[in-house]
């Protein structure tokens, strides 16, 4: 199948990266569908083809959804700016940030209608989303095994008032038909979720490709990994599609407006407070504790709007910061066993 750069989501944002006409200089354009570890499969107007990066290049900079530009041998000669960029701390004690998509439009945040929802996850995934700059939905799968999944769907609902929240069976051909309406043809969007939640499922449904699925645990209803790889997708409907494997573990990065998106009610107490350096641990005037004893804030959503900004300040260190702290701390125990020693007489 053959498709034009508009179907492929081509747009003026890209267009005006790419002023000289000429491809002999600046390349031609491919979205890339599929990252490798030393190489790249992208789409065009001319079908599917295998990339390279330049001497400039990794792969590991390079996002599923991306533009690049490549020249006539099929090597990658720029990545183009992105409009949205989904990523988080990489695993391990590296300062790396990892991609897991780009430029995407609409991302669907999925968990379902059993033991996997998790409304601390959920704010998770709503502050990736906003410091992204994707369309947030929230679909909760398995709504036909739950007896109240309206009960969910308001649990959800009361994290942000403006939110989509779809419930729905991953098999039935009318809730697919309406979550495919969210995605307009050429715009993309993503899944993103634990494993187990139904991913996979929605993906052979809304691409009609086959997606290995694997059951789930019934006493947590935790999933296994099927997906192992991000990929791009074409809809039934014309849009794009990348799934993602289960991620369980999102560490964010360089999410503070991401974070206050989704906490605007604290942070609006927050800058009501008498003084502006307030902790909200009982200080006279502070207006988060006044909300929390008229019932109006839960304390337990001050917790976690806490430890995300603690977490994504972490996350969002520089290498060297990294390891500029690691090193204090490191001092920091051998002065500590020096002392005790001391103590001791040893």
């Amino acid at each position: 199948m053959s498709f034009t750069l508009t179907d492929l989501g081509w747009s003026s944002f890209f267009q005006s990266q790419c002023p000289d006409d000429s491809t002999e200089t600046t390349g031609h354009p491919f979205r890339i569908a599929e990252v490798h570890r030393d190489r790249l499969t992208a789409l065009s107007p001319d079908g599917e083809a295998t990339l390279t990066c330049g001497p400039t290049l990794t792969t590991g900079e390079i996002a599923v959804g991306d533009w690049v530009l490549a020249d006539e041998t099929g090597r990658i000669t720029r990545c183009l700016d992105r409009q949205s960029e989904i990523k988080r701390r990489a695993a391990g004690t590296s300062a790396q940030a990892q991609l897991i998509a780009a430029n995407v439009d609409v991302l669907f945040l999925t968990s379902s209608c059993n033991a996997d929802f998790n409304p601390a996850r959920l704010e998770r995934y709503l502050a990736l989303a906003r410091s992204a700059g994707a369309f947030p939905v929230v679909v909760l799968t398995k709504a036909d095994l739950s007896e109240d999944p309206r009960a969910y769907a308001r649990r959800a609902e009361r994290l942000d008032p403006m939110l989509p929240v779809l419930t729905l069976d991953a098999r039935d051909p009318a809730d697919l038909a309406q979550l495919a309406a969210w995605v307009r043809p050429g715009q993309t969007a993503a899944l993103l979720g634990s494993s187990g939640v139904g991913k996979s499922t929605l993906l052979t449904g809304l691409t009609g490709v086959a997606a290995p699925t694997r059951g789930i645990r019934e006493d947590d209803a935790k999933g296994r990994h099927t997906t192992t790889a991000r990929a791009l997708r074409r809809m039934s409907n014309g849009g794009w599609l990348i799934d993602t494997p289960g991620m369980r573990a999102l560490r964010l990065t360089d999410a503070e407006e991401g974070i206050e998106a989704v906490f605007a009610d604290i942070e609006e107490l927050a800058h009501t407070c008498r003084f502006s350096d307030c902790s909200h641990e009982g200080e006279p005037g502070c207006a988060v504790q006044t909300a929390i004893d008229d019932g109006s804030l839960d304390p337990k959503r001050l917790d976690r709007w806490r430890k995300l900004h603690r977490e994504n300040a972490r996350n969002s260190e520089t290498l060297a910061q990294s390891r500029a702290r690691d090193k204090d701390f490191g001092k920091m125990i051998r002065r500590v066993k020096s002392d005790l020693k001391g103590r001791k007489g040893y």
